[in-house]
């Protein structure tokens, strides 16, 4: 039974997250501020890519079209593709290579990375970017800028995800807010702090710290690739920079709820390590945090109970300015705000399907093989 007690432990818990998550709601981690650097470096970029026929013709292009004063390379790994993935990349203009697939113990797509990163030219920088990223033609230059004025091993963009289906446009921009809330890119940037990741649509690294932390090797099986990036990265002592950016966008659709469904639920147990107990506190943590709100404010007021239906409005109210800045990045009513806890139950339930899917030994696929979730 909900009542004063439950509902002032969920109001505090968002006091806290409010104040003390490292801003984890706001939008604006952007690009810091740079010059050009004295010369411009060499950037290999390394596209892997798995039956991406369907949408390389509408990135590739502006991934090769990038207005990089420097020297720029675009190599396209063909990842035992079916429909003519090879062909494709070939046509714009991409040099490619082929991969047969994973070696034992090394995930499809940290496989794919490896393969590029043997096959590419000499250059100071690789940039990792998925099959599904569009690019402003400024962009890789940004990045770069930023890297170079700041001594970044790691700069990554949360590109912009699509959010043009009514699934899309409900789910996504929750999506990128619940990553920023359990990584958020204010304490991912600092360095001494704990937290890191990255978000592989969009990974510059330099070479030489990639090489000094282990290479690829070290992260050989990771499903959730960028993540893993990041703390191999920042566990080394090098500087890592995560941020937003509308000049990097997905084209990959995920026009009804059972492709997004499917998504997040391919890696969502995998990013909680297997462990039921840390399921259990999941599950306990999203019902304190985003169900007691509401449902206390309802039976706070049916009840007559002003003190539980103020504080149960407080957690809802905070809960819902926090998904404002989110709503607005992604162009959408703000009216969606308030609901927050029906999409958090959404993803509680692909969460808790995550983990029948692993017990049932049906695992995480993408493309008929292991793989990881949605892609930011």
């Amino acid at each position: 039974m909900i009542g004063g007690a439950v509902c002032g432990l969920s109001a505090a818990a968002w006091a806290y997250l409010l104040a003390g998550r490292g801003r984890f709601w706001t939008t604006s981690v952007r690009l810091p501020p740079a010059s050009d650097p004295p010369s411009w470096p060499s950037v290999a970029a390394i596209v892997p890519a798995r039956d991406e026929a369907d949408v390389l013709p509408q990135t590739l292009p502006s991934l090769l079209g990038q207005s990089y004063p420097g020297p720029f390379s675009v190599l396209v790994v063909d990842d035992d593709s079916r429909d003519g993935t090879s062909a494709i990349a070939a046509s714009a203009g991409a040099a490619v290579v082929s991969s047969a697939g994973p070696p034992p113990g090394w995930a499809g797509k940290v496989a794919a990375l490896a393969a590029g990163l043997a096959a590419a030219p000499p250059s100071e920088f690789v940039l990792f970017t998925d099959a599904d990223i569009a690019w402003s033609p400024d962009a890789l230059a940004g990045l770069v800028r930023a890297a170079c004025a700041h001594d970044l091993a790691l700069t990554s963009q949360m590109v912009l995800l699509r959010a043009a289906s009514p699934a899309e446009r409900w789910l996504v921009p929750a999506f990128v807010y619940f990553f920023a809330q359990l990584y958020p890119f204010s304490r991912v940037n600092r360095p001494g702090a704990r937290t890191a990741a990255a978000a592989g649509g969009c990974m510059l690294v330099r070479r030489d710290a990639l090489e000094s932390a282990g290479g690829l090797a070290g992260i050989a099986g990771a499903l959730i690739d960028d993540v893993a990036l990041g703390r191999l990265l920042k566990g080394a002592d090098e500087r890592i920079w995560l941020g937003l950016s509308h000049r990097l966008r997905s084209v990959r659709a995920y026009p009804r709820l059972a492709d997004v469904w499917c998504m997040v639920s391919r890696s969502a147990y995998t990013q909680l390590r297997h462990s039921p107990a840390l399921l259990a506190g999941t599950v306990a943590g999203l019902v304190l945090v985003y169900v007691v709100p509401p449902v206390g404010t309802v039976v706070g007021l049916v009840r007559r109970n002003p003190a539980t239906a103020s504080l149960a409005a407080a957690g809802w109210a905070a809960m819902t300015a926090s998904f404002v800045p989110m709503l607005r990045w992604y162009r959408l009513p703000v009216w969606r705000a308030p609901t927050l806890p029906g999409i958090a139950v959404v993803y509680l339930g692909m969460t808790v399907d995550s983990a029948r899917r692993h017990h049932r030994g049906i695992g995480a696929t993408w493309k008929g093989r292991p793989g990881s979730g949605m892609k930011a």
